[in-house]
């Protein structure tokens, strides 16, 4: 399989690494929207696009690729108020689109354990729901898409919730304390049918996400620590490896159900 990787940072090296070890090509590397004229030929002869970008490049990366129907796999995060319309056109156009807000099968197992126990605490209102996240300090978007992944479940299993808010964003210097500059509290009053979720950038964190279910007797908590952002690149691979010889819209869950 002859792979574009639309975008070059960390998470593009980590899964140009596997895929050579995986017996795959890579075909075109754009990092940059300026080098689009140059490598737009080569990804045009790839087999698959992987991206992992900016939120504000991946929009245009994915109807690059839809112009030149090549499927996508979209790991970058923070564009999805424009997923349905992407969606929409993907469908319309027979185009081939993969989008997962955290490729880990580790974390896709935690995404259905949430819904199983957000329906479960759907009959235990006096325990209050609450979600952190901690990524490294390269990670711009906050909450982080897998936050809201867990909220938006959370909120479709148990109707004590129709909302989510990001209640801090809390920045970590190299000293270990508290940079003021960075960090905000955009929304520090929670009402009760609010999920609120805690943001962290520190060091090089490759993700820490958690849900809390506390009540006056006890607290439950879910968690899934990442080791590295290998697990990433694997999912992000495997996910490739699904969908480029299919057409439609599809996610983790259809690949961990297939």
């Amino acid at each position: 399989m002859k792979i574009a990787l639309l975008g070059y940072g960390k998470m593009g090296k980590a899964i140009e690494a596997l895929a050579l070890e995986r017996g795959h090509q890579i075909g075109a590397v754009v990092d940059d929207a300026s080098q689009w004229p140059d490598q737009e030929q080569k990804v045009k002869g790839c087999d698959v696009a992987i991206e992992f970008s900016m939120p504000s490049t991946a929009v245009d990366n994915i109807h690059r690729c839809f112009a030149l129907h090549i499927p996508i796999v979209v790991g970058t995060t923070g564009w999805y108020d424009q997923l349905e319309t992407i969606v929409e056109q993907c469908k319309r156009e027979q185009q081939s689109l993969f989008v997962a807000s955290n490729f880990s099968i580790g974390m896709n197992i935690m995404f259905d354990l949430n819904r199983r126990l957000a329906h479960l605490m759907s009959r235990y209102p006096e325990y209050k729901a609450d979600i952190s996240e901690t990524h490294h300090v390269h990670k711009l978007d906050a909450p982080s898409g897998t936050a809201i992944t867990l909220a938006n479940d959370m909120i479709a299993a148990n109707p004590h919730y129709n909302q989510w808010s990001l209640c801090d964003e809390v920045w970590i210097d190299a000293n270990g304390a508290v940079d003021n500059n960075k960090s905000t509290h955009p929304h520090p009053q929670v009402e009760a049918n609010e999920i609120p979720i805690h943001s962290e950038r520190r060091g090089e964190v490759a993700g820490i996400h958690s849900v809390v279910y506390d009540s006056a007797v006890d607290t439950i908590t879910l968690s899934h620590s990442a080791k590295s952002r290998r697990g990433l690149a694997l999912g992000a691979m495997i996910a490739a490896e699904f969908v480029q010889h299919k057409q439609g819209y599809f996610t983790m869950r259809d690949l961990i159900n297939d």
